[in-house]
């Protein structure tokens, strides 16, 4: 038996065998190229990651979306005019919504190193996560994959450089945590879809 685990215990003998120890994930993890790692963080914090090659693939991919939760003609939080037309296309209301049932917008960056999504003012308004819709439809292309949250906040001064977003903040979770812990305390979980659009 490690040391480690006569000091910290183990979990279940059977899980120890299935899923390598956080050292060695942590250490592959590291050595991943930055898109892979986030594509790794991501899946392991719950997120529904679906790669696109082009725009008529991102299309196909929401109608999916829409299909396998059934929300068709359904209410929408949305605050970007760019996203209306597929919002259009596919008869959802968007306009002063009461209920929604999702939010679908882009989002600043992607963050590597913690699998997490960088948000702004510009795609959420002032509203904090917890304030948001729990399903979630994000639209991001492969260059917006950062490795972490310090190089995020760098491409949003470089990006505005007058009117600069207020809100900045990232979801991380996006599984409901099975036993509440300190790391999670004050997060809210989203159920979220992420369309990744190869632009590089």
């Amino acid at each position: 038996m490690s040391l480690f685990k006569k000091i910290f215990g183990s979990g279940s003998d059977s899980s120890d065998e299935e899923n390598p120890s956080k050292f060695n994930e942590s250490a592959l993890n590291l050595s991943l190229p930055v898109d892979e790692r986030f594509t790794f963080n991501f899946k392991k914090n719950g997120g529904k990651f679906l790669y696109c090659e082009n725009l008529n693939e991102v299309k196909e991919q929401f109608e999916n979306i829409l299909e396998e939760n059934d929300w068709y003609e359904s209410e929408v939080l949305c605050y970007e005019p760019k996203l209306f037309s597929m919002l259009d296309e596919n008869k959802l209301i968007y306009d002063k919504p009461k209920n929604p049932k999702f939010l679908l917008a882009t989002c600043e960056n992607l963050i590597a190193d913690e699998g997490s999504v960088l948000f702004s003012s510009s795609q959420i308004k002032q509203n904090k996560p917890n304030e948001l819709p729990a399903n979630i439809v994000i639209l991001a292309t492969t260059s917006q994959i950062l490795e972490s949250k310090s190089d995020g906040l760098r491409m949003i001064k470089k990006k505005y450089e007058k009117d600069y977003p207020t809100n900045i903040t990232t979801i991380k979770y996006f599984e409901k945590v099975k036993e509440e812990d300190f790391l999670h305390y004050g997060s809210s979980a989203k159920n979220l879809y992420l369309l990744l659009l190869e632009d590089l």
